[in-house]
Order: structure tokens, then sequence, then C-alpha cells
């Protein structure tokens, strides 16, 4: 056995007496051991969270949004946009018009923002599913209907059964704002998607949109794009990269693939958990501290021992090497320990739920979800601190 090692692991585990030496890399252990488990768990449940916004943003958002780099409409009859589409990897292209608009329902009141989309996007899309009431039906024969948002459709006091209709309201700007442009439509749903479009949000027919706000029969506000294999998001963003730059129309088109999208909340999330990391990380350091008080009492408490290992011919590297190890074998110990009761936790949440989530969410317990390169990150860390600690009061008695 490599001989500094075997030293270390007797001085740290020796039964001769519980000192205070021996008291002080005990707590110092256990600390680190606290640490790198908080660290495990709080990183595993931002993970969680992580994945279930995504998913729940994700779950019916396009792979690909195409909008105009200047202005707010584009054509989608221009050449250049056509040959987009020249490839069979978009099992749907949705034309999409969205504007603020002024609503009135019976006697109440409110701004609103009209999504204009085909008949095809609520099957095509999945938005249909989440459905609270009614069906996904834009057109019923020649009349237009509406579907929309429950928080919107709360502050209306409207329901799918009631026969009173949507007045739909939007300056006329061929008038100069003199004059408006009207619609009516009836509810045939009320849907559930995200905060922002149930506040505020309802599908109308495409046409009755551009109808409404002055738009030609193919103008457009974007384009949602969806793949249909999304494994190929990769490889597809490339080639539309690579169209637009080969048709020279780079300048006038953004495309944004799902993280694009909500960019916004994605950084937002990564910050969080980082400045957590961080703040967890430091206390680990703080704590690692006592490492370099126990080494010093243990090096001055072994001065004899010390002496005793130079006359029988060890070198002052391999004497300071017994000290290092054992120092950071107390960090080791510490963090191997605290991983092992964090992945236990987390498994134990996971299955069986142990802490519930208070008030009314979509999910009733804290979920889980354990990363390898969490596990790596926070013994790797933990370690090089370790070491760096216990490598200090031994060069200062060298």
């Amino acid at each position: 056995m490599h001989l500094p090692f075997f030293i270390a692991k007797r001085y740290l585990f020796s039964k001769k007496s519980h000192n205070v030496i021996n008291i002080i890399s005990i707590i110092s252990a256990i600390g680190i051991c606290i640490g790198s488990m908080a660290l495990i768990v709080i990183l595993s449940v931002y993970n969680g969270f992580d994945s279930i916004i995504k998913s729940f943003y994700e779950k019916h958002q396009p792979d690909f949004v195409v909008t105009a780099a200047r202005g707010k409409s584009f054509s989608t009859d221009e050449r250049q946009i056509l040959h987009l589409f020249e490839t069979d990897d978009f099992r749907y292209v949705a034309p999409v018009v969205e504007e603020y608009i002024f609503l009135s329902y019976g006697d109440r009141e409110s701004i609103a923002t009209i999504v204009g989309v085909d008949s095809l996007y609520g099957a095509e899309s999945g938005v249909d599913e989440e459905l609270a009431e009614g069906d996904f039906s834009l057109m019923r024969g020649e009349i237009p209907h509406a579907v929309v948002g429950v928080e919107l459709a709360a502050q209306l006091r409207l329901r799918t059964r009631f026969l009173e209709s949507l007045e739909l309201y939007f300056p006329d700007t061929e008038s100069g704002g003199m004059a408006l442009n009207t619609a009516t439509l009836y509810p045939s749903g009320i849907i559930s998607m995200d905060k922002e479009f149930d506040q505020n949000g309802l599908f109308v027919p495409i046409s009755i949109a551009r109808s409404l706000l002055g738009y030609a029969p193919s103008e457009v506000n974007s384009l949602e794009l969806y793949l249909k294999d999304p494994g190929d998001a990769n490889r597809v963003e490339k080639e539309l990269a690579e169209l637009l730059e080969r048709a020279d129309m780079h300048g006038g088109y953004v495309v944004k693939n799902r993280y694009e999208q909500n960019e916004t909340l994605y950084k937002m999330m990564r910050s969080e958990r980082f400045a957590v990391f961080l703040i967890l990380f430091f206390v680990i350091i703080i704590i690692s501290v006592n490492i370099f008080g126990s080494l010093s009492m243990l090096i001055i408490d072994k001065r004899s021992d010390m002496e005793t290992y130079r006359a029988i011919g060890a070198s002052r590297k391999l004497v300071s090497r017994i000290f290092v190890l054992q120092g950071w074998l107390i960090s080791l110990i510490g963090a191997a320990v605290g991983i092992i009761i964090g992945l236990l936790l987390c498994y134990l949440q996971k299955e069986y739920g142990l802490i519930s989530l208070p008030g009314n969410y979509i999910i009733n317990q804290y979920p889980v979800e354990v990363r390898f390169t969490d596990v790596i990150i926070t013994f790797t860390g933990i370690a090089i601190i370790g070491y760096l600690i216990a490598i200090l009061p031994v060069s200062r008695k060298e």
C-alpha cells in the first residue's frame, strides 16, 4: 500500500484518543457532508423544476419561428420564403397573424391579443389538448368562431354555450385611424395554455385577422415550423441558416429555435441555478477552512513522529504528503458520504414524494432530477478545494 496514504489513514481513523484534533476533523467532515448533500438535493430540485417548466412551455411550441427582421409582417408569396420549405423535414407550416385589438362581450370590454391561425392549427400544434371547455373550431360553416384564453373568458364572463357574440375592433390604417375595422365572432372553446395567453389571448380564423388588420391574403407576422422528427432540429437549423445566406436574405428574416423563443426564461433559470450553486459552494469552502486548523494542530502534535520518519530515511516531501493526504481524505470522505445521502434523498423524494408542494400547482410534490454532471462537478470541486486547503498548513510548516 502507498506509504503516505497508509500513515494518513492511520492518523485519521486512529482509536487511541478522541482529542480536539479528532473532533475538529469530524466536524469538518460532517460540514462538508451536509454541504455536498445540500448541493446535490437543491441542484436536483432545480433540475426538476427546469424540466417541468421547459416541457410546459415547449409542449406545443413550434420547433422554429420565422419572423421579419424589419417591420411586423411579410408575405409568404415571396420566392425566398417559399424556398425555405422545399425540404420534407417539416410536417406542418403554420402562418400566424398576431396583434393587439380591442374587444367587447356584452357589457364588458378588454384589450386582447388575437392569434390568427388556419383550421389545422389546433390539431397539428396540439393546443387543442389544452381545451377547458368546448372545442377548437374556428369556422362552423360560414360563421367564424374564437377560442378564448381561460382568464380572459373569466374576465368577460364568457361561456361557450352563451349566444352572445364577441365584437373585435382595430383602427383602419387606410383611413388614418379615423375609422375602425370590426369583426363578429362566437366563442367555440375556452383554452388554458400559459399565463400570458390565458390572460389576454384568443385564437381566431386567420382570414378574419387579416381582414381586421388590413393585411393582404398572403401576409403574416410569423411562420411556425413543426418538424416531423424533433431530433433533426440541429441539422435543419444549420440548413435553414445556409438557405438564408445562399438566398441573400439573412438580414431580412429571423429564424428562432425553441431556446431562442424563450431565451429570457432559460437565462433566468440558469442564472438562479448558478447563483445557488455558488452560495452553497462558498459555504463548503468556509467549512473546509476547519481542515486548516485541524491539520496545523496535528502537525504540531506529531512532531516527534515526523522526526522518527526522517531518522529512518523519509524525505521531507514524503512527510508532507502524509499530512496533505490526511486533510484531503477529510474532504473526500465528507463529499462522498454527502453525495450518497443526497442521491438517496432524491430517490426517496422521486419515488415516494416525501415533501409536498404547498398551494395549488400542476404538481403536488417537489420534482427532482439527478444529473450525472452535477455529481461530478460537486465532487470534483470539493476535492480541489480540499486539496488546496490541505496544502496550506503543510507548506507553512516546511
